[in-house]
């Protein structure tokens, strides 16, 4: 995981890698208060593993690196922290370089996989995006504030922006819905449509509910 705030963090069989630019910071504990805050969001992947702290060791004094330890092993409760130098300065150049590179992602909010069939009177409802690895078959009903995406057909009822969120989705690999929802816009399937042989999503244009083929490269939010 890459992030311009001066801290690289990957992940790998034995623990945790982090390399800590000190520049990037006014003081210690500035350093400090991000560091344990990116660690906690994957405190329980991190939970009794090794870190291994990449960092410029002239850059903190002697109890800045107790307090760093100390502060990791009891907030992120590490295994054991093993220090290493960073001495060249072309070194950390490298570092910047990557987080100026990598994509680190799109956040869309929580994320609910369900790996199955919706089947007829089911009904899910979530705080967030729904995918669903799978089906959603008539009389089946699916209700998301965020995206509803759908690695198969839609049959039944589908509401995406549940509390109003017109820039909410819903794509699948067939929709034939009952009813689709984005927000407040309703909208059904005609009877005799034909079937495309592509994967297919709607949103909300000009306050009307369209249904577009999926082009991967087109939606970028």
């Amino acid at each position: 995981m890459y992030n311009n705030d001066g801290i690289l963090i990957k992940g790998n069989k034995d623990g945790i890698n982090t390399t800590i630019n000190m520049e990037k910071f006014s003081c210690f504990d500035d350093m400090l208060l991000v560091l344990v805050k990116k660690l906690s969001k994957g405190k329980h992947f991190y939970k009794n593993t090794t870190l291994i702290l990449r960092i410029a060791l002239e850059a903190i004094n002697k109890k800045e690196l107790e307090t760093l330890k100390e502060t990791l092993l009891t907030k992120i409760e590490l295994k054991d922290i093993v220090l290493e130098n960073i001495e060249k300065e072309s070194e950390m150049e490298q570092v910047n370089k990557k987080e100026s590179r990598v994509f680190s992602g799109v956040y869309e909010g929580r994320s609910k996989f369900i790996r199955k069939t919706v089947r007829g009177g089911e009904c899910i409802n979530y705080q967030g995006n729904i995918v669903i690895i799978g089906d959603i078959n008539s009389g089946a009903e699916v209700y998301a504030t965020g995206n509803v995406i759908v690695l198969g057909r839609i049959r039944g009822k589908v509401s995406a922006g549940a509390n109003g969120n017109t820039k909410a989705v819903i794509a699948a690999f067939s929709l034939q819905p009952e009813i689709l929802k984005i927000a407040n816009v309703i909208a059904m399937s005609p009877d005799d449509s034909e079937k495309p042989k592509y994967p297919e999503l709607a949103r909300i244009k000009d306050g009307l509910i369209i249904v577009e083929p999926y082009l991967p490269n087109k939606y970028i939010y």
